[in-house]
């Protein structure tokens, strides 16, 4: 009679056993971290819904084509090159006094450039050359031309070695129902070499993480 008693015994603690052991290893399950973050960025992706994003630019010499290019493999989306109906000459001098009479004269020159689906874009890179301390004027007619409020303006450009000048105060003012973020801008020499501080301003700006 005492050994079916500690028999009953000892099965009854086994069974207890196996029953705390199963109730921890779902608590376990329940709380697992690897499985909330996983839930985390699956909410996260389901709230955030892609950015339709559009590089545009202005180019003369070629820099910023390649700038742009650059930024466009990193951003993605679409891209498209500002073409002024009348093109610019190659001669510095002639270019220099045409870019000088245009400005003074806030001229806006007529663009070949046409893009339909602007209004389906929620964040525009701008590129251009400085030209006079600015924008040259075929940027000014492309932000006249459309109507970009709400949009996220990112501003970039090449330069001879005069920076960025006020070229995103200038953008800005023709965008005032726009929000406009930090520019970036590289010396023409350096043009090709700028991977890494792309990625570092695209970083700050919280474009790509």
């Amino acid at each position: 009679m005492k050994r079916i008693y500690l028999l009953l015994t000892a099965i009854t603690v086994v069974l207890l056993l196996v029953g705390v052991q199963a109730r921890q290893c779902l608590t376990a399950e329940k709380i697992n971290p690897l499985s909330m973050e996983k839930a985390n960025e699956q909410q996260e992706q389901a709230l955030s819904p892609a950015r339709k994003i559009l590089v545009v630019y202005f180019s003369h010499s070629g820099n910023t084509r390649e700038l742009a290019n650059q930024i466009h493999t990193s951003v993605g989306g679409d891209i498209i090159e500002i073409q002024p109906e009348k093109p610019y000459p190659s001669n510095y001098f002639a270019l220099v006094q045409r870019a000088k009479e245009e400005r003074d004269a806030d001229y806006k020159p007529a663009l070949k450039t046409k893009i339909k689906n602007i209004a389906s874009y929620d964040v525009i890179f701008i590129g251009s050359p400085i030209w006079g301390g600015t924008i040259p004027q075929p940027i000014v007619s492309f932000l006249s031309e459309y109507d970009l409020t709400g949009k996220t303006i990112v501003p970039f450009c090449t330069y001879g070695g005069s920076g960025q000048g006020r070229s995103v105060t200038d953008i800005a003012k023709l965008c005032p129902q726009s929000t406009v973020l930090e520019g970036f801008g590289v010396e023409s020499k350096n043009v090709k070499n700028v991977q890494p501080e792309i990625a570092n301003w695209l970083n700050k700006i919280k474009i790509i993480e």
